[in-house]
């Protein structure tokens, strides 16, 4: 059952105040006036077993890259790293450092490749179906991803959990819906207002009872990207939006520990930001790619003839890229296995914009945006993301080497008491930031 909460901003209202429980059918559940138009599905209380867990506070700051906290004095992040653990020289991201592809890699363990989500926007050559991260239809279709996301994880073993615009915590993967969300609307995401909803309902939900309260909130916010986009890695103005940003955690990490609730609070990112260098390439300038479908970079061909001719026509082209049939793609990148990513396989050498075709004539044609992403981690440590953590799990005062953020699932899937499936992910990679070294007891004792 989902009952749909009116919106009713409350920041400057005492939380007893915001407060107003009501419930649902089943007479079970609870709802409350929420600062963001939450939908509630009753997924059942929390367990015995849950309720004895801890809580985990997930936050992505999108593309915040690894060295502004450092480079703008992200005071309130260099404090977490001191109380907890970090990773100064950054996290890497999964091939491509694109939005939607890592934050869902992030909270199944899973490659791009394996979770289906193989960038922003794609097709899928075998159904003929396209998918948009803009696109309500397509990302609230929990066909199209494949994983277990953790929200789902501990849903099936009992425990609640809240997702505040996280992506594809809209759609049902793996038979649950969170037992909160929040619908994503971009233009209202970026607002003052907005930002601050999500700290307040983050504090409304961890003060409702026992029963109803999430042990894991998945919290996203949209900038310092937006402005690395339109200004520049560098500027003035994604600094500013970097110590924005930083402040908004400083505002959390607060309110969370007004609760008094054993919570670890980790903060992430999906991936870093570069300056862009040049015009579009367009690939139909090398290559005749009228039989392909194209998305982006991306290319999709209906027969192998095709396919092997324009990787042949393509393959020495240009030094801006390289290009690789799907199946020799370098292991490293972890994209060498999935339909949806097109064959042959176009990869940028530097941070050059890339794209199948120019508009169509009449259509309007922007020149590329001033900071970009979506390249290889490995090659280009722009692209590498942040990772800050601290609360009574995590020890105190240790930093960690770059890491692949497949690890980071089954990393707070313990945290949060839970038995992760296996994935692309090992909790070996960080079991040494953990107090109990990754050895203590997982999951429900009717899962064992």
């Amino acid at each position: 059952m989902r009952l749909r909460i009116l919106a009713r901003l409350h920041s400057a209202l005492p939380l007893a105040f915001a407060l107003s429980f009501a419930p649902c059918a089943s007479g079970q559940g609870t709802g409350f006036n929420s600062a963001l138009p939450l939908t509630h599905v009753d997924n059942g209380p929390n367990s015995a077993w849950a309720q004895r867990q801890h809580y985990v506070v997930l936050v992505s700051l999108d593309g915040f890259r690894w060295d502004y906290a450092r480079r703008d004095n992200a005071a309130h992040l260099l404090a977490l790293a001191r109380r907890g653990v970090w990773a100064p020289n950054g996290m890497l991201p999964s091939y491509p450092a694109l939005t939607f592809p890592n934050h869902f890699t992030i909270v199944t363990g899973l490659y791009p490749e394996h979770t289906g989500i193989v960038a922003n926007k794609f097709l899928d050559p075998v159904t003929g179906r396209s998918f948009a991260y803009s696109d309500p239809q397509s990302a609230t279709d929990g066909s199209w991803y494949s994983g277990i996301p953790l929200w789902s994880l501990a849903e099936s073993r009992g425990m609640r959990t809240a997702c505040l615009l996280w992506v594809a915590s809209e759609a049902k993967i793996a038979g649950f819906l969170p037992s909160w969300y929040a619908h994503y609307d971009d233009n209202a995401e970026r607002t003052p207002e907005s930002q601050q909803a999500r700290i307040d309902d983050t504090l409304a939900l961890l003060r409702l009872p026992p029963a109803d309260r999430p042990h894991f909130i998945a919290i996203y916010f949209s900038e310092p990207d937006h402005s690395g986009h339109d200004f520049g890695p560098d500027a003035p103005q994604t600094r500013a939006a970097a110590l924005k940003m930083d402040a908004i955690v400083g505002k959390l990490d607060s309110a969370l520990k007004s609760t008094r609730l054993p919570i670890d609070l980790v903060v992430v990112s999906d991936h870093g930001m570069i300056r862009s260098e040049g015009d579009w390439i367009d690939l139909d300038q090398f290559a005749d790619i009228t039989a392909f479908d194209s998305v982006g970079s991306l290319l999709y061909a209906k027969s192998e003839d095709d396919r092997a001719r324009v990787y042949n026509q393509l393959k020495h082209a240009s030094s801006q890229f390289v290009v690789y049939r799907l199946k020799n793609v370098p292991a490293n990148l972890n994209f060498n296995q999935n339909p949806r990513e097109g064959d042959p396989v176009v990869i940028a050498t530097g941070p050059y914009a890339i794209r199948a075709h120019a508009p169509a004539p009449g259509q309007e044609s922007k020149p590329p945006t001033l900071g970009m992403h979506g390249f290889d981690p490995h090659a280009m440590p722009e692209m590498k993301a942040i990772f800050f953590a601290a609360g009574p799990d995590v020890v105190s005062g240790k930093t960690v080497a770059p890491f692949e953020n497949v690890n980071l699932y089954p990393w707070l899937a313990h945290m949060l008491g839970l038995s992760a499936p296996k994935s692309d992910g090992s909790l070996n990679i960080l079991s040494g930031t953990l107090r109990d070294g990754g050895t203590g007891a997982e999951g429900p004792p009717e899962s064992k």
